[in-house]
């Protein structure tokens, strides 16, 4: 071969290894339509995800969190129940930032025979490795942590649901403090305070059993300022997981106006909402959502048949489903 063909022949290899990566990079990159969580009884509560487009999986059910790696339909176990004392798992929070990994434990009513009681915790994993970086209980020991959001200061906020309160731990406290809702602003106890998000300034809270959606301006110096009902055009009904999206937009897992399941868009502008279907019938009970460039995830849950176990009834494979939502 002469060294024109040998050259041409090298430029033409490059070429086809060059299209070869170019089309495994976009089939990588290309979003699973869903993350498939193996097991019987699972019953998942909340999901998060990182950049590089990990999402991460609590369970009550199996006690354990999940990890499905960028670009995979299937999440494999990650940090083990009961790691420094982690019970069921509600919600999770990956804050980058920090390289921390957020997670509420505690549980549904009383513990299964021979386990230890549920104490409501605030654990701290590393987000790269899943060691255990610390916990920190409630301030109120009958209470329930449930869902976590990190502001720009790296303040953690958590919501206790049987207290009807917004908990918090600024960054480098030994403990955790009530920080608003200690008057009742929320509604009282029974209300079920849920989902949580940071959006600029101000904490967004929502109310599982009144439907309802609060907004807590955070003060400069860091105390929580009047508690505000957001007025909406339209019904959430009752309101479970929410993340922020863009720097005014809220997405929320919530039954729907038709209790099939939908996935919601709440545009606010001060303390008023314009609420919008993103897409509806999501049959397990949509219970969180996270966003991974462009396309959220909605878990569903299949709560009730952990919350009413009925023998004959076997769950449906335990899974989130990608929705295309572009950018806010």
């Amino acid at each position: 071969m002469n060294s024109f063909a040998l050259r041409s022949s090298r430029i033409a290899s490059l070429c086809l290894a060059m299209a070869i990566g170019a089309a495994a990079a976009a089939h990588a990159a290309t979003p699973p339509a869903q993350i498939v969580i193996p097991g019987e009884r699972v019953f998942p509560e909340s999901l998060t995800s990182t950049s590089d487009g990990t999402v991460i999986i609590g369970s009550l059910g199996a006690r354990t969190i999940y990890r499905a790696k960028p670009g995979s339909g299937t999440a494999e176990p990650w940090i083990q129940p009961g790691t420094n004392g982690l019970q069921g798992i509600f919600g999770v929070f990956a804050d980058e930032k920090s390289n921390t990994l957020w997670a509420c434990s505690g549980g549904f009513g009383p513990p299964p025979p021979g386990a230890a009681p549920y104490v409501p915790t605030l654990h701290a994993f590393d987000l790269k490795t899943g060691a255990p970086k610390g916990k920190y209980p409630l301030p109120k020991s009958d209470g329930a942590c449930n869902d976590i959001a990190i502001d720009a200061n790296g303040t953690a906020y958590a919501t206790d649901t049987a207290n009807m309160l917004i908990v918090r731990l600024p960054k480098g406290a030994k403990a955790l403090e009530i920080w608003a809702g200690g008057d009742g602003a929320f509604g009282p106890k029974g209300g079920v305070l849920d989902g949580i998000a940071v959006l600029g300034d101000r904490v967004l809270v929502n109310a599982l059993f009144t439907s309802k959606l609060f907004s807590v301006p955070i003060n400069k110096d860091g105390r929580a300022g009047k508690v505000t009902e957001v007025k909406l055009d339209g019904a959430l009904t009752r309101p479970d997981g929410m993340r922020s999206f863009g720097k005014s937009s809220l997405l929320v897992a919530d039954a729907g106006p038709d209790n099939k399941g939908r996935l919601a868009r709440v545009d606010l502008k001060g303390d008023t909402g314009k609420v919008t279907s993103v897409k509806e019938n999501f049959p397990g009970g949509p219970v969180a959502v996270t966003v991974v460039d462009g396309t959220a995830y909605v878990l569903e849950g299949q709560l009730m048949l952990m919350m009413r176990p009925d023998p004959n009834a076997k769950p449906q494979p335990f899974r989130a489903t990608a929705v295309p939502v572009g950018t806010p």
